[in-house]
């Protein structure tokens, strides 16, 4: 549990902490390329109110004995128009002579003595052009300014000839507030929007590592052998497909578990109770409990018993190679016929017994194939053991071989109950049986049809069951002519050999 929440909060973090790196430099270009907007826009503003009060002096100033003057109606409005401009834009305006004594100062400029001169150099500068600095203007201001500066000029002699310059001072207290404020902004909307993301990056988060964690503790209830854990996700996404596919799995390992107990108890009673007659039987004679003349009829119980648990220890052998892909098949040309008909000859006694009828045997026509005579003959011996086994006394089993040019096909169908539609996808299922009851097959494993169906595999055919229940159940199965490629990657041929 630990270590999920940790990869969770892992995940988490680097989320964020990803989400942060991008919006803060974000952020920073923002703020950059804004406050440079700004700054450039109260440049150009600055400039342009400067310009204005240029021209206005220029259309107010005379000349009187090489000396520019202003009558005092147009002092007046010149200040006027410096007063609207200046409080406007929240600045100070200044106009001086060449010389850089102030001729007129906008009443926003706080502190500056009128007696002050401005610094020849900077006046100097802004009469040949255009003047922009960011300073304390030559030590009039305690802080610093934007100051930007055109020249006064009128026309003389028909020449342009300076006379002053005009100077609008701002304060960088301005920029700064804006600076100040715009981060504000920024990191507000910045924080309610991280919250937003890092709320959805949580929830994302918990909804892709919860199908997770419960196929975590489902696998851990699995190693304790609890297969009924299942995860819950109903998304139709690579997580709700991978859900589904533990989930099938997790049936998988039920079923298997199911039929793995099955097989222990079934084994466990198959061993039990030949050994148990076995050993009674043998003990019987030994201690004279059985009268000489009754042993020899009790030996052949415990031969019948002794075969039985050979055929146990067959099948459990031919299972263990299945498994472990090294199941054998020695080749060779045969009459598929030939084996069908003698193995319904073995069982010849116990259908008369049991008044079972055989059809189909005069028809058989002569079929070779290439394969394993022994294993084939395991086949047919499985399948008729199992009609004889579930025909109804006084039924009938039918038997056909057909040669369809590549491949020889047989089929064996008996009379009987039949076999449930919901058991019939089963019943070449290892350990799978029927038969719950253990009526009708009491010495079955549930390992016939499984070794049938992959002894056939093995040879490059299929089996195939149909059934009616009360009516008739049909294994019908395909053999090539010839050999195709063995579907085990592990099967050997004669030639191999």
């Amino acid at each position: 549990m630990n270590k999920k929440q940790t990869i969770f909060q892992k995940y988490l973090w680097l989320s964020m902490i990803a989400v942060f790196l991008g919006f803060a430099i974000l952020g920073v270009m923002i703020v950059f390329f804004v406050t440079q907007y700004w700054e450039e826009e109260r440049w150009d503003t600055l400039t342009s109110y400067a310009t204005t009060v240029s021209l206005s002096i220029t259309d107010k100033a005379v000349f009187e004995n090489d000396k520019a003057t202003f009558s005092e109606e147009y002092g007046d409005v010149i200040r006027d128009t410096m007063r609207t401009l200046s409080g406007g834009l929240h600045a100070d305006i200044i106009v001086t002579d060449e010389l850089g004594n102030i001729m007129f100062c906008s009443e926003n400029a706080e502190g500056i003595d009128r007696s002050v001169k401005i610094d020849g150099e900077i006046v100097d500068k802004a009469i040949s052009g255009q003047y922009r600095e960011v300073s304390d203007f030559g030590g009039i201001y305690e802080e610093r300014f934007y100051i930007s500066g055109v020249p006064v000029q009128i026309v003389k002699d028909g020449e342009l000839t300076p006379i002053g310059a005009v100077f609008v001072t701002s304060s960088t207290s301005h920029y700064k507030e804006y600076v100040v404020t715009l981060i504000k902004i920024f990191c507000s909307a910045g924080i309610i929007i991280f919250a937003l993301i890092f709320c959805f990056m949580g929830l994302f988060s918990y909804q892709l590592t919860k199908p997770l964690g419960q196929m975590a503790k489902a696998a851990k209830a699995f190693g304790q052998g609890d297969f009924t854990t299942r995860v819950n996700v109903k998304s139709n996404d690579e997580i709700g497909e991978l859900a589904q596919a533990f989930n099938t799995m997790a049936d998988s390992l039920a079923a298997s578990e199911g039929m793995r107990r099955a097989f222990v108890a079934n084994v466990s009673h198959e061993l039990k109770t030949p050994m148990t007659t076995i050993a009674g039987f043998i003990d019987g004679i030994l201690d004279g409990t059985i009268p000489r003349e009754r042993q020899p009829y009790y030996l052949t119980i415990v031969t019948g018993e002794v075969k039985r648990l050979s055929r146990l220890v067959t099948s459990m052998l031919a299972l263990s190679r299945i498994d472990s892909g090294e199941l054998k098949m020695v080749k060779t040309n045969f009459n598929i016929s030939d084996t069908v008909l003698n193995t319904f000859l073995t069982f010849e006694q116990k259908l008369e017994q049991r008044r079972i009828n055989v059809e189909g045997l005069d028809e058989l026509t002569p079929i070779y194939i290439e394969g394993d005579p022994d294993m084939i003959h395991q086949v047919v011996y499985n399948l008729v053991e199992n009609a004889s086994k579930f025909t109804n006394e006084g039924g009938v089993i039918t038997v056909k071989t057909e040669d369809k040019g590549s491949e020889a096909v047989v089929s064996i169908t008996n009379t009987g109950e039949g076999i449930a539609p919901d058991q019939i996808g089963f019943i070449f299922d290892r350990f799978y049986k029927t038969d719950k009851s253990r009526s009708l097959d009491k010495k079955g494993m549930g390992l016939g049809l499984y070794l049938v169906r992959s002894i056939i595999r093995q040879h490059g055919g299929d089996i195939t069951a149909k059934s009616v229940e009360g009516e008739y159940t049909t294994f019908e199965f395909n053999i090539p002519k010839k050999k195709k490629e063995s579907r085990s990657k592990h099967t050997e041929t004669q030639e191999d050999e």
